[in-house]
């Protein structure tokens, strides 16, 4: 049984080079709505804030919501994962990095662009969804979350989702403010963290909400030698009339 009081480590930053270079042998799991589910809470952030071209479900690779399950079921009595964010279109990881590259401009004037980019990507990642090296929210593999209790309360994880601050770092609360922030807002990062890693995920340092499974990022923190999902996309009405033409033609040309 996982123990879900497990201090949350100190993790440094990845290396963000060595992340872009772990192959991928992309394994073509599909696409999973995730609201089909009564075990997970769904609450597509984005859409919610009116974010143009975002999406109002939340998607992940087919292994992933499997591994959703599991943790929303290995959760005590009363607590509840949420989904916030999990697949991501192009545009609105370019809508992200873009508004919080500008955020940081304007409250560090004197920034020069290299570290404008650092500060930016410890919460966005450059929008890319090249096969080698895609954002990990393209691939279907990435997902924010978080708890509620039975009635839908959030859990004070004592930030924002989204927050631009080292207060979001996963460990923050290990250290010193843990105390004046209080005891069960780390108990409930903790919750979170053990009950993600315990399935499989891995999660990103600066960001509490942020888990990984199978993408580059979470090849990365696990030692892997190759990553499992590369840049995806829902099917849209018009490939799947393709798709059953050409396997029609092709069945009846033989």
């Amino acid at each position: 049984m996982t123990d879900l009081t497990t201090p949350i480590p100190y993790r440094a930053e990845p290396d963000w080079q060595a992340v872009a270079a772990i192959p991928i042998v992309e394994c073509d799991e599909p696409l999973h709505p995730l609201s089909l589910s009564r075990t997970l809470r769904v609450y597509p952030a984005y859409a919610r804030m009116g974010v143009c071209h975002a999406m109002a479900e939340c998607h992940s690779r087919s292994a992933v919501f499997e591994r959703l399950l599991q943790v929303a079921k290995s959760l005590p009595a009363g607590l509840h994962l949420v989904v916030l964010d999990a697949w991501r279109p192009f545009a609105v990881q370019q809508y992200l990095y873009d508004s919080l590259y500008d955020a940081l401009k304007e409250y560090y004037p004197a920034a020069d662009e290299a570290h404008l980019e650092h500060l930016t990507r410890q919460f966005v990642s450059p929008p890319n969804s090249s096969r080698g090296n895609p954002s990990p929210h393209l691939t279907g593999g990435a997902v924010d979350v978080t708890l509620c209790d039975d009635d839908g309360h959030w859990l004070d994880m004592g930030t924002a989702f989204d927050e631009a601050s080292p207060r979001s770092a996963s460990a923050h609360f290990e250290g010193p403010d843990g105390e004046a922030a209080g005891q069960q807002v780390r108990a409930n990062r903790r919750t979170l963290y053990n009950a993600m890693l315990a399935q499989g995920f891995s999660n990103l340092p600066s960001e509490w909400w942020h888990y990984d499974y199978g993408d580059q990022l979470w090849a990365w923190h696990q030692g892997e030698p190759q990553a499992l999902y590369g840049p995806v996309q829902l099917q849209t009405l018009d490939s799947l009339w393709r798709q059953q033409l050409e396997q029609q033609l092709g069945l009846n040309g033989r």
